[in-house]
């Protein structure tokens, strides 16, 4: 990214495939986690949600690393 930022994403194979379909890059994928707005999606299981111009990411925090469960166009 042009701003510095080191993000270590960790990207499931589900949401790979789903970004690959919809023409979204990882640069896109880290723009939507580091300045989209955010909600708790499931307390239990941790998941995070934002969104992000056109894109909703679903991922996990793991210490100092992004687990990306889901990639989807918004609507």
């Amino acid at each position: 990214m042009s701003d510095g930022v080191y993000m270590e994403l960790l990207i499931s194979k589900h949401a790979l495939e789903q970004a690959r379909e919809r023409g979204i890059s990882v640069n896109e994928i880290k723009e939507t986690i580091q300045n989209g707005s955010k909600f708790i999606r499931d307390e239990k299981e941790k998941k995070i949600v934002s969104d992000y111009r056109h894109i909703r990411i679903v991922f996990k925090k793991l210490k100092e690393r992004y687990y990306i469960l889901t990639v989807m166009i918004r609507k």
